[in-house]
C-alpha cells in the first residue's frame, strides 16, 4: 500500500527523491527505472494502457511509495485511492527543468525499436518500454496539449507553461497538510519534517541522475547492452 505519492514531473529530482524515500524507510519506491530492472512490471500497466480501469494495489504491489511517470501522472487517482498517503510535489527552476527534460527526450528512441536492433540482454527491457509507449504518449499529450506529437519535445514556452499549470493544479487540489512542495536542493529537512521521520545520521541527501548520468546510462545500453540505473542497488 502506498504511503507516499510523488506528484512531480520527470526531471524534477524524482530519482533523488526515490533514493531519499527508500533511505527513510518508505521503500521500495516505484520509479520508471524499476521497469528497466524488472521488465515484468510493465504488464501491470497494460489495462491502463488500454484505457481500462486501474487496479492500483496490483500496479504497486510490493511498493510503499512512487515517483516519476507514469505513476506521478495519476497523482489525483492515487491520492483518492490511498487517502492516508502523503503527496510530495517535486519542483525545480522551470527553465533548467526544460533543458533537462529536452535532453532526456533527445536521448530516448524517437520511435519503435526493433528487437534485432538491440543486444539480446536488453530485449525484455525494450519490449516492456515499448508496451508502455501508448501510455507515455497519452500522458505527454495530456500534459503538453493535443498538438503534441510522439518523438517531439514541445518548445520551451509551451513546456514551461505546462509545468506551471501542473504545479498549480496539484496545489489547488490537495490540502496543505497533505502536500509537500519539495525542491531536492533543500535536503533532508523539509522531507523528514513532512513525513515525521529523522534524517539518516551522517548520510548526505542523495543527488542523482544528472545530465552526465543520463548520457552514461544510454551509452552503456548501446555499447554494452546493460542497464545501469543511478540509485544504489540497481544494475543489470
Amino acid at each position: 500500500m502506498l504511503e507516499v505519492i510523488g506528484a512531480g514531473l520527470p526531471r524534477t529530482g524524482t530519482t533523488s527523491t526515490k533514493a531519499a524515500l527508500e533511505r527513510l524507510g518508505f521503500g521500495p519506491c516505484y520509479h520508471t527505472f524499476e521497469v528497466m530492472l524488472h521488465p515484468e512490471l510493465a504488464e501491470r500497466w497494460l489495462p491502463v494502457c488500454a484505457g481500462g480501469p486501474a487496479d492500483w494495489d496490483e500496479v504497486f504491489a510490493g511498493f510503499r511509495s512512487c515517483v516519476d511517470w507514469p505513476a506521478s501522472f495519476f497523482w489525483r487517482e492515487l491520492a483518492r485511492s490511498y487517502p492516508d498517503a502523503k503527496v510530495v510535489l517535486t519542483v525545480r527552476d522551470p527553465h533548467s527543468w526544460y533543458a533537462s527534460f529536452r535532453l532526456l527526450g533527445s536521448l530516448s528512441p524517437r520511435g519503435p525499436v526493433r528487437e534485432d536492433e538491440v543486444p539480446e540482454a536488453l530485449r525484455p527491457v525494450v519490449a516492456a518500454m515499448t508496451s508502455l509507449r501508448p501510455l507515455f504518449e497519452r500522458i505527454s499529450r495530456s500534459v503538453f496539449g493535443e498538438e503534441w506529437r510522439p518523438g517531439h519535445t514541445p518548445d520551451e514556452e509551451r513546456a514551461v507553461a505546462a509545468y506551471h499549470r501542473h504545479i498549480a493544479e496539484v496545489r489547488a487540489t490537495l490540502p496543505a497538510e497533505r502536500l509537500l512542495v519539495f525542491d531536492v536542493r533543500e535536503g533532508w529537512g523539509p522531507l523528514c519534517a513532512f513525513l515525521g521521520v529523522t534524517a539518516p545520521p551522517g548520510d548526505p541527501f542523495p543527488h542523482l541522475n544528472d545530465a552526465a548520468s543520463i548520457r552514461g546510462m544510454f551509452e552503456l545500453m548501446h555499447t554494452e547492452g546493460r542497464v545501469r540505473v543511478p540509485f544504489q542497488g540497481g544494475g543489470g
